[in-house]
């Protein structure tokens, strides 16, 4: 839950890096906190409502600790724009779980030390 909490509070922090730890666990919650506003929005008889207001409040931060993940990967942030072709998706996948990069980068220092 820290994990989530600390990305939410950089909220739009595009620059530096992010953990793989970080990275995971703020898409863990994230994930299961749609399901139960999916699963609240069902019962509730609402078109989705609560879902659609939750992924937008968290759209930012979502997309900034994606960027910081690639960053700790050696890569720049415009490689999320690779997902807008074919299979580009899972290259992405690719580049999320890679280790981090060793020492320092041009985006920062290793946040694993």
């Amino acid at each position: 839950m820290q994990w989530y909490l600390k990305v939410l509070q950089n909220y739009v922090g595009f620059q530096g890096r992010a953990r793989r730890t970080e990275y995971w666990m703020f898409t863990l919650f994230n994930v299961i906190a749609c399901l139960v506003l999916y699963l609240v929005d069902l019962l509730l008889g609402l078109p989705l409502v609560l879902t659609l207001i939750y992924s937008l409040a968290v759209l930012l931060p979502s997309l900034a600790v994606f960027v910081r993940r690639l960053h700790d990967t050696g890569k720049t942030g415009w490689w999320i724009l690779i997902a807008l072709v074919p299979f580009g998706g899972i290259v992405l996948l690719v580049f999320e779980c890679l280790d981090s990069q060793p020492g320092d980068n041009k985006y920062g220092k290793n946040p694993k030390l």
